[in-house]
């Protein structure tokens, strides 16, 4: 499933706190490369968060999705990040952009996966209630029978 992005990996490897400084600063002045390859260079940190979360049932389910929103946070990331970011003492504390999108990304992962089960249960319960009252002449059924993953 994740074939696709494995030459993103290797043509966009990690760099230095402040490689990732000066990319960061040249997107917030609006450089659309810097903001692109900022993206790219954190696909596989992206991925690693999916895996780490998620069950493997769910990362083939829904990875690609998650992926794909997973991208555009971190854009949108990229113009909140505090490039003059200081420490309680107030002096200049520089953070690298994975821990700064971290804690929103893995956020993000599990409420979308609890989305997704709060939906499932919804239908599972509509259609269970609905067979088992005698409407739309749909026989009774045992939900716990099948297996939807």
């Amino acid at each position: 499933m994740w074939e696709s992005y494995n030459h993103i990996k290797r043509h966009y490897p990690k760099i230095t706190l402040s490689e990732e400084r000066q990319s960061i600063l040249k997107a917030q002045n609006g450089s659309k490369k810097a903001k692109d390859e900022l993206v790219l260079r954190h696909v596989s940190f992206l991925i690693f968060r999916i895996y780490k979360i998620a069950f493997p049932d769910l990362v083939r389910r829904f990875g690609e999705d998650l992926l794909g929103e997973a991208i555009l946070i971190t854009y949108k990331k990229i113009d909140s990040y505090n490039l003059d970011y200081r420490d309680t003492k107030g002096n200049p504390n520089p953070v690298k952009f994975i821990s700064y999108i971290w804690k929103r990304i893995d956020g993000f992962i599990i409420d979308s996966l609890k989305k997704e089960f709060s939906l499932f249960k919804t239908h599972k319960e509509y259609y269970q209630n609905k067979a088992n009252e005698g409407n739309n002449d749909l026989e009774p059924i045992d939900i716990q029978e099948y297996n939807y993953t």
